[in-house]
């Protein structure tokens, strides 16, 4: 059948921060600490080199600090989010200039019951958007694709 990648692009009305998405979604039962207990995040650097680093949740404020930082503002970043209640999670990435942010759905994936091979997007934007229209969320567009 071949493979699919599920996304949900965010729209926000201006430029956000990690830190105040995670805050928002935070309310909404989420987290920056996947499981087993790490917080896994990205840095796309100058020469365009996609880093991930882990650390502890005792680290959470060094690397959110790390990547709110100004002079990141160019470049994509990412953090890991999970939902323990739901058992779910996957990546968000804020792209240059932070007015677009884009969720996939990586850890666990939820899929629809009737249709196993669709991921359940209509319970991840019921998970996120809430939480997100209170941080300046303009619009979204959610999306599954076959390869």
């Amino acid at each position: 059948m071949g493979s699919r990648d599920a996304d949900i692009d965010f729209a926000f009305t201006s430029p956000t921060s990690v830190c105040a998405v995670l805050d928002a979604l935070a309310g909404a039962g989420w987290s920056a600490a996947t499981a087993p207990g790490g917080i896994s995040y990205m840095i796309n650097d100058a020469a365009d080199m996609y880093e991930w680093y882990d650390t502890t949740p005792d680290g959470i404020g060094e690397a959110l600090a790390l990547l709110d930082e100004p002079g990141n503002l160019p470049y994509t970043v990412a953090v890991n989010v999970y939902h323990p209640e739901a058992g779910t999670g996957g990546m968000l990435m804020f792209l240059p200039g932070r007015t677009d942010v884009s969720f996939m759905p990586t850890m666990d994936r939820r899929h629809i019951p009737a249709a196993p091979e669709f991921t359940d997007l209509a319970w991840y934007l019921h998970a996120l958007v809430p939480a997100l229209v209170t941080a300046g969320l303009e619009g979204y567009e959610a999306k599954e694709i076959r390869y």
